[in-house]
């Protein structure tokens, strides 16, 4: 691993020679591909160093101490120097192993979440619209931007399904966890038993991608348009302004008709679009290079039943990583770092066992 690290800071030092030389310092093209990657290596490389250093004052207290095997004040001293910086040594020792593993390049990306009830009937919807408001409040918590992409609502509150955006800083490396079954325990408003019923809903969390990221060709999508539709199936404008694109190739399929505009609906649509294939092709490469890994964290196994909220019992388990909050109203209310970071621990862990294959 150190060796690698020393290869990595050679090509820091390279970049660095390379835009100061004044040829290259006059392509732009070039100058920002070089800063990016710069910039991209920046951290891991002041940490590198910043090990180096304490690989070099560990040394010196390890000399120090054996120097003072005459002087007891001053080995108790230096045995204590070294401990501390042992300790520290090891501890970069594991962040360097972390930093250097792949990097999923989707996370800095926006995310494109698609909430749809599942079984349970309006209950399910309900608790749907609960997570749509969990998500907002997670988003408002981190200072990202919520934007409504589509909604199917009815009676005010029961939500067959809602597509929205999060923009933001690394918003997906946040939220791809997400994707998958939430079952709810609760004893519905309906319900004058006082009986406990199950409910689902699923969330699929997929990056916004710009079309150089995908393989996208619009010759390969159908497009069909037809009048809007609303509540009960009425019409709702007399124009032909709601798009369904239809992807050839792999038969993914997006209709958009929340928007008046026919363009406007197009563009959303096709942004939803390019997001499912990326998706879609992440999945199928995922499940060609190991099946036997198919439903562990990130997987995005969309059958897998994630998580559980448990009203009753003021409970939330995620049964990935087996990991629960008793504060069930909090995590309602957007409180969701911790499952996120347990997440990504688990994440992090896996990726180094695989490194040692």
């Amino acid at each position: 691993m150190l060796d690698k690290l020393a290869g990595i800071a050679a090509r820091y030092d390279e970049i660095e020679r390379l835009m100061g030389d004044p040829e290259i310092a006059s392509d732009y093209v070039r100058v920002g591909e070089l800063n990016k990657e710069r910039s991209d290596l920046q951290t891991l490389v002041d940490s590198y160093n910043y090990y180096l250093q304490q690989q070099a004052e560990l040394e010196d207290a390890q000399e120090l101490l054996h120097d003072s095997a005459d002087d007891e004040e001053m080995r108790e001293m230096a045995e204590l120097e070294v401990t501390e910086l042992q300790a520290a040594q090891e501890a970069l020792f594991e962040k360097l192993k972390f930093m250097l593993l792949p990097k999923d390049p989707r996370d800095g990306k926006n995310a494109i979440i698609e909430i749809r009830a599942g079984a349970g009937g309006d209950e399910a919807g309900l608790f749907a619209g609960d997570l749509y408001r969990m998500y907002s409040r997670f988003a408002d918590k981190q200072k990202w931007k919520v934007e409504m992409l589509e909604e199917n609502i009815s009676g005010g509150e029961v939500v067959k399904s809602v597509t929205f955006m999060v923009k933001g800083n690394n918003v997906f490396s946040r939220l791809k966890f997400e994707s998958g079954v939430h079952r709810v325990q609760r004893v519905p408003t309906t319900e004058s038993q006082g009986r406990i019923h199950t409910s689902t809903s699923t969330v699929a969390v997929l990056a916004e991608m710009d079309e150089v990221d995908v393989h996208f060709n619009m010759s390969d999508v159908r497009v069909d348009v037809f009048r809007s539709q609303g509540a009960g199936g009425q019409s709702v404008n007399t124009t032909d302004s709601a798009v369904r694109m239809t992807h050839i190739p792999t038969g993914i399929v997006v209709e958009m008709q929340d928007e008046r505009s026919q363009l406007q609906n197009r563009l959303r649509a096709q942004k939803i679009l390019v997001a499912r294939i990326y998706e879609a092709e992440v999945e199928r490469q995922r499940n060609e290079q190991d099946a036997e890994r198919r439903g562990q964290i990130g997987s995005g196994d969309r059958s897998e039943k994630i998580r559980t909220y448990n009203f009753p019992q003021n409970r939330v388990t995620d049964h990935r990583v087996n990991f629960s909050s008793y504060n069930l109203p909090a995590v309602m209310d957007g409180d969701l770092d911790e499952f996120v970071d347990e997440l990504t621990i688990a994440q992090q862990a896996e990726l180094l066992s695989r490194t040692g294959e």
